[in-house]
């Protein structure tokens, strides 16, 4: 008998195939909070916002959304421009 089936949160993602997938809804839910958070302290909406990165509201929304995985690194560059704020840090 197994003693430690799926022991740790990690090991049982692995294997269940879904470790990448995890950790990038993670990641993408954490920049959201993290673009939120910066929008708050500059009382910034998101159509303020989206008129500071030159593009529309669906993009600043597809940004916001934790789910929405799909959103490119020109936007978050823009975003963090637009915000005045690093919002990726590796390390």
């Amino acid at each position: 008998m197994k003693k430690h089936v799926g022991s740790t949160l990690d090991s049982l993602l692995e294997e269940l195939g879904q470790t990448e997938a995890v950790g990038l809804l993670l990641q993408k839910k954490l920049l959201a909070l993290k673009v939120e958070q910066a929008m708050a302290r500059k009382k910034m909406t998101k159509l303020g916002l989206a008129k500071a990165m030159r593009t529309s509201r669906t993009v600043v929304h597809r940004l916001l959304d934790p789910k929405d995985t799909g959103v490119t690194l020109a936007t978050i560059w823009r975003a963090s421009r637009a915000l005045g704020v690093k919002l990726v840090e590796i390390g």
